[in-house]
């Protein structure tokens, strides 16, 4: 038997590194975003944008010492952050990796929304600012839509869990985030009041922003599904919108023009 001096190190599997200017301008600044997109996703939605990795699990696996190293390397090129996305079922190496590296930066939980608080709570010392999706408010479009009709239960528990751990967002100088929760919301249609509960769930957070997202295609597996096989209708986005402005709610909205798979990774390996 060959005995070790410390465990070997877990592996995740990758699809791309590279830095993002997609993503919120407090998150994306002016260096871009360290994005590191994980294979994975325990939520499994039908319309699934990234689905090459979510379901087909495109990626190169590498240990978490590597791991550590594509965080230099992202920061070395001018990242602004580390952005995790869709780390959840790697919890434990991610956690791993900071032993080897702990990045100058703020470190990203880029997440479906869709976490146990016990993941939560281990990764509270690490993550500085929470990204969390929330994605469905209705069970029944829930059950329709993805893997958990318990969706909103699971995802809203959640986000209160980041929201308490994180506090409240906090900007530097630049107007680029260094703490807190920023939650997103994906507009889908025929889904008005999926969205109007969302809006209602985040304006019940205290100094808690709101990301609402007008970038729906359908993607994945979204054709055997007519009522979302299309993209938002401007009467749509403007009811939602119009919500939204009705609240006290800060944070950030797309313009329609973002629903374009032009703007999808190209899942490639890059930097891994």
């Amino acid at each position: 038997m060959i005995m070790m001096d410390k465990p070997m190190s877990k592996k995740v599997r990758i699809a791309r590194a590279a830095l993002h200017f997609g993503e919120e301008p407090c998150i994306s600044g002016g260096g871009g975003s360290g994005a590191i997109f994980f294979a994975g996703c325990n939520v499994r939605c039908v319309f699934c944008q990234n689905h090459i990795i979510s379901r087909h699990l495109l990626g190169k696996d590498v240990d978490s010492k590597r791991l550590s190293q594509i965080y230099r390397e992202l920061i070395e090129q001018g990242a602004e952050n580390i952005n995790l996305v869709t780390a959840d079922h790697y919890a434990d190496a991610v956690i791993e990796s900071f032993a080897y590296y702990q990045p100058p930066v703020p470190i990203i939980w880029n997440t479906s929304g869709y976490v146990h608080p016990s993941i939560l709570k281990k990764l509270a010392p690490f993550i500085d600012v929470f990204l969390p999706d929330l994605k469905f408010t209705n069970r029944e479009i829930a059950k329709r839509y993805c893997a958990h009709e318990d969706y909103f239960q699971v995802a809203s528990e959640a986000i209160r869990h980041m929201r308490q751990i994180s506090g409240k967002a906090v900007f530097d100088n630049r107007g680029f985030i260094r703490k807190g929760t920023i939650v997103r919301h994906l507009i889908l249609p025929n889904a008005i009041d999926n969205s109007l509960r969302a809006i209602d769930f985040v304006a019940a957070l205290p100094e808690t922003p709101i990301s609402l997202m007008a970038q729906y295609v359908p993607w994945g597996k979204a054709a055997a599904y007519p009522e979302i096989n299309r993209t938002l209708l401007p009467k749509e986005y403007a009811q939602v919108q119009e919500y939204l402005f009705s609240t006290n709610l800060d944070g950030w909205i797309q313009d329609l023009s973002s629903a374009d798979p032009s703007y999808i990774p190209d899942f490639n390996g890059s930097g891994v």
